[in-house]
């Protein structure tokens, strides 16, 4: 009887969920069927990376070898790091860096806060149809080649037949020379891209921006705080993160200086100031065919980039920000 008056001691029945590998493909697949539309969607863009960017990975391999294109990456002979050695002690080494970051830095102080403050200026537009036309306007030039641009440099600022030339001549004034000119190089390239770039790079910050909430800028009006005080204190902040990750992107492309754009504005005048990596690893590895060697440059460049984005992304971190991961 003492017995049957004790509360029973059995416990109750948990379910745990099971653990390790299997559990985890079991969520991978609950959620793609649950998401399905949703990856469906993603689907082109993933299959871009993969077969564009992760692929091809694979080929720094030959950075490390004699590459041959007749025996194939597992046919070549592997060297190590000599490739590596060479591409340091080549003079050509401290002109291919100094060019490189020059132009990233023009880039990165001249161009990246420009879609800031030209984001910060139409959040404050009331006319909502003027802002759609000078937004319009200012996105235009981003859908154009960098063919086309070249081309229009070249139309605008040649010495002999350009049109800003020509009207200089008009006016009796001295012609300049824009496209030889080894110390207007740099500036040309910063001038092209924020031109070409500057409106587009506001997507994101007018993004941003739209999503304060209306009622804190009333607010502020009531305090007392002046335009240009909301834009400090509000706007500012509202963006802040965006800032920071777009930044550290930047940051892991400062060895990626645009091939295209300086590959069309090169000439023999500008060669010295002109040669980047980019255009170096072209030149050595497509039309002089050591393909080992230029992957060796690349891979290089592409290390500096990843260093760049960690170390970025660890400050961020230290001083309170989300950072990229």
């Amino acid at each position: 009887m003492a017995a049957a008056n004790q509360p029973s001691t059995v416990s109750p029945i948990r379910t745990e969920r099971p653990r390790g590998r299997s559990s985890t493909w079991r969520r991978l697949g609950v959620d793609l069927k649950r998401d399905k539309y949703l990856y469906l969607l993603a689907l082109p863009g993933l299959l871009f990376f993969l077969v564009f960017k992760y692929v091809p990975m694979w080929g720094v391999i030959i950075s490390f070898q004699n590459y041959s294109p007749f025996t194939g990456m597992t046919g070549s002979e592997w060297v190590g790091f000599d490739h590596f050695r060479r591409f340091f002690s080549n003079p050509d080494f401290m002109m291919l860096f100094r060019n490189t970051m020059g132009i990233s830095l023009m880039n990165l102080v001249l161009f990246f806060p420009l879609p800031i403050v030209l984001s910060l200026l139409l959040n404050e537009v009331r006319s909502t149809v003027y802002k759609r036309v000078v937004q319009s306007i200012v996105y235009m030039p981003h859908f154009l080649s960098w063919v086309i641009i070249s081309g229009l440099t070249f139309l605008l600022f040649a010495k002999g037949d350009g049109l800003v030339n020509k009207m200089l001549a008009g006016l009796g004034a001295e012609r300049i020379d824009v496209l030889t000119n080894p110390d207007a190089f740099w500036p040309m390239l910063t001038l092209q891209s924020i031109w070409k770039e500057c409106g587009w790079g506001t997507i994101l910050f007018l993004a941003a921006m739209a999503s304060v909430d209306p009622s804190v800028y009333e607010a502020a009006k009531i305090d007392g705080a002046g335009r240009f005080r909301q834009m400090w204190s509000i706007t500012l902040p509202a963006i802040r993160n965006v800032i920071v990750v777009l930044l550290i992107l930047r940051l892991g492309h400062i060895m990626d200086v645009g091939f295209e754009q300086i590959f069309l504005m090169y000439n023999g005048a500008v060669s010295q100031v002109a040669e980047v990596f980019d255009t170096y690893v072209y030149r050595v590895g497509i039309q002089q065919g050591q393909f080992s060697y230029s992957t060796a440059a690349g891979l290089f460049k592409s290390v500096v980039g990843l260093l760049l984005v960690i170390v970025s992304n660890w400050i961020a971190k230290k001083m309170g920000e989300d950072g990229v991961y």
